[in-house]
């Protein structure tokens, strides 16, 4: 052997021996160094985790009625991250799972996309990363064609899982308060790092809107797994681990379905009437409220929808139905979220205000047809004269020209147009007092505050829309001017004084506010509180609707109590002088006509109209109430966005409502004596009374 030839074969021992060290180092790395990784993955190949869903609580009224049930259906569910992985995106399983479910391509292809700006619905709004349902009531001859070939269709499953039902029991829909579900989304996912997600089921699934938002913890539930065995073609071949999913608690609320029903088919009936008498009747809402406890037994608002609407995927058109003004905005609730001028309902704190300002309770006050506030006739109604008269008949007649009076001599008593350094404000004070400008405290999410339009409240807006009121000062409205020359030089003197002294608390907003118009705003569910605590003797409560939290065994798991009632300031005396003229408005003041013939024997309601002019628009109408006179238990409010009058629209509304709950000589009283049950159902969804 020549010394090239071993030369040769030195260099290739040395390079098989450097061969076997680096794989012998690989081996070293990966069983000893890496081990128990790859042994994890190893394992799971052979496993696969499997999340079991809880079955969300239900939402019960009062007797137990179920308001908010589950009801098994067949599931079948994508999962875009195994279809991601098929060479072609998984176009060919979608293709071939349309056949199957007797769609098409194209309509399962936009449910599985996700949700994005430019992206129109039906889409995924949820987690990419979770399996997107493309069906919810799946015929099970079809199902079994998908889980008999699993191999044909890779990353969809068919499962019978719990979806969200709504019966609307006696007539009681009650959308806006119980809300709705949608999918957890990614950043929710980000947030519960080791949240474990299922797809179309109560894990994942979150409460956006209402009692299901408000106790979404409540409800939920924790959900189970199962650990199976699979074998090479995925097949399950046993069960390694299990944990069982603990269903989620129901909630029993104060909602009275019976008294529900009624309230949503009277504030159509209003709603239906007062468009047939030429009014656009765009918008409403009518409440019952427990003056005892503030338990809220009733919540209706218009427009509305069928929450059924969101199980099983939503389209385009009815998602921009629901969040469109074309159809009037149906996901708003106008008893916590609209905000209204409430117009004569409001006297019940401008009267208490002025007493307490220094007006004698049994003193004569003139009510001219009008009443010159500043350089500026304020009038009532029609320009009607009703000559002296107490504070009593001030608000069975309803005159405005007494609490122009009032509220001119007080704010003048502040110092007008240049207020000392601390004014009283006693209309202001009062109406925070009542609660206006606040919001109540009700258990559901996205309440309003309302507006107690102050002497700040004047300056900040002032502030904020001094650059437009100047622009128009300066250009006047030349668009308008085109249509209408008169109205475009009213805007632009408006907008000129706007400019110049929109900031100053003037004779006028005095005086507006003192009749709960101008910029005043108050939620009905804040004017229902202030009726309940006018007639339970100054207890401010706050607003409830949540009552307990129980099993399905009837194990009560906790109580839900308000916080304790403020107290009004207002002298018992005051209140229950009050209270007695409203019992004359239904019998011989400005309700009159709409309770003729109203069996005040069953039950003595007395109450207040309210017609509030809106600039622009027709006037809204309110009518709000309380009753028994003699020992006061429900509080009731209607009030109609563009309605016409209180007396004509609203009032109407309230008897329906009172009759439904009290009965007449024709018809059976929802409540048994005026009374709600006293206590809790024994077993949620089986405690319906007939």
């Amino acid at each position: 052997m020549n010394s090239r030839t071993h030369f040769r074969l030195v260099v290739l021992y040395v390079l098989v021996a450097a061969l076997l060290l680096v794989l012998v180092g690989r081996m070293w790395t990966l069983q000893v160094l890496e081990g128990e990784h790859y042994k994890g993955i190893a394992a799971q190949n052979r496993t696969r985790d499997i999340v079991v869903p809880a079955v969300r609580g239900m939402i019960l009224d009062d007797r137990g009625e179920p308001l908010v049930r589950n009801r098994s259906a067949l599931v079948v569910s994508v999962d875009r991250t195994t279809l991601s992985r098929q060479k072609d995106g998984g176009a060919a399983v979608l293709r071939r799972l349309a056949g199957v479910l007797g769609t098409t391509y194209d309509e399962i292809s936009k449910r599985v996309r996700l949700c994005g700006p430019n992206v129109k619905r039906p889409c995924w709004p949820g987690s990419p990363y979770q399996p997107i349902p493309v069906e919810d009531h799946v015929d099970p001859k079809r199902a079994l064609q998908i889980m008999e070939r699993q191999e044909y269709f890779p990353g969809v499953t068919a499962q019978i899982q719990a979806v969200r039902d709504y019966p609307a029991p006696k007539g009681a829909s009650a959308a806006q308060v119980l809300g709705y579900l949608q999918p957890v989304t990614q950043e929710e996912l980000d947030k519960r790092k080791g949240l474990k997600v299922t797809g179309y089921s109560g894990v994942d699934l979150v409460g956006r809107a209402g009692l299901e938002a408000q106790y979404d913890a409540v409800l939920r539930g924790d959900p189970g797994f199962r650990r199976v065995l699979v074998d090479s073609q995925g097949r399950v071949t046993g069960t390694a681990e299990e944990k069982q999913a603990v269903a989620g608690d129901h909630l029993v609320t104060s909602i009275d379905a019976g008294v529900q029903g009624a309230a949503e088919k009277a504030l159509k009936h209003a709603i239906d009437s007062a468009r047939k008498g030429g009014h656009p009747a765009d918008a409403g809402a009518a409440v019952v409220m427990d003056v005892r406890t503030g338990r809220i037994i009733a919540m209706s608002s218009y427009p509305t929808y069928d929450p059924k609407i969101w199980t099983g995927g939503i389209s385009q058109e009815q998602y921009d139905a629901l969040l469109g003004k074309k159809q009037g905005e149906p996901l708003i609730s106008r008893v916590t979220q609209g905000q209204f001028a409430p117009g004569s309902t409001f006297k019940i704190s401008s009267v208490a205000a002025a007493v307490k300002d220094g007006a004698s309770l049994t003193g004569i006050y003139p009510c001219p047809g009008s009443y010159n506030v500043g350089n500026r006739a304020f009038s009532n109604a029609g320009g009607a004269s009703y000559g002296p008269m107490t504070l009593h008949t001030a608000l069975v007649k309803s005159c405005d020209t007494v609490f122009y009076r009032f509220a001119y001599l007080e704010w003048k008593a502040d110092g007008g147009m240049h207020p000392k350094k601390n004014p009283s404000d006693p209309m202001v004070k009062m109406a925070r007092d009542y609660g206006f400008g606040t919001k109540t405290g009700i258990d559901l999410p996205s309440e309003s505050a309302g507006r107690i339009p102050d002497r700040k409240w004047k300056k900040d807006y002032w502030a904020a829309t001094k650059a437009g009121n100047c622009k128009g000062a300066k250009e006047g409205y030349p668009d308008v001017a085109k249509t209408d020359p008169a109205r475009a030089a009213y805007l632009k003197a408006v907008a000129t004084e706007n400019c110049t002294e929109g900031y100053v608390y003037r004779p006028g907003d005095a005086a507006n506010f003192s009749v709960g118009q101008g910029n005043v705003l108050v939620t009905p569910l804040q004017l229902v509180r202030a009726y309940a605590t006018l007639a339970n003797g100054g207890r401010l409560v706050t607003p409830r609707l949540g009552v307990a939290v129980m099993r399905s065994d009837g194990t009560v798991v906790r109580r839900i109590d308000a916080p304790a009632a403020g107290r009004l300031p207002v002298d018992t005396k005051v209140l229950a002088y009050i209270r007695k003229a409203l019992g004359q408005v239904t019998k011989e003041g400005t309700a009159a006509g709409a309770f003729n013939g109203f069996d005040f024997k069953r039950v003595d309601v007395g109450g207040k109209t309210g017609t509030a002019e809106v600039y622009g628009k027709q006037d809204s109408s309110w009518f709000a109430s309380f009753g028994p006179m003699k020992d006061p238990r429900f509080a009731v409010v209607a009030m109609v966005s563009q309605g016409g009058f209180g007396a004509s629209t609203s009032a109407p509304a309230v008897r329906e409502i009172w009759e439904a709950m009290y009965g007449t000589k024709d018809r059976k009283p929802i409540l048994k004596d005026g009374r709600l049950p006293s206590e809790l159902p024994k077993t949620p969804g089986e405690g319906a009374a007939p």
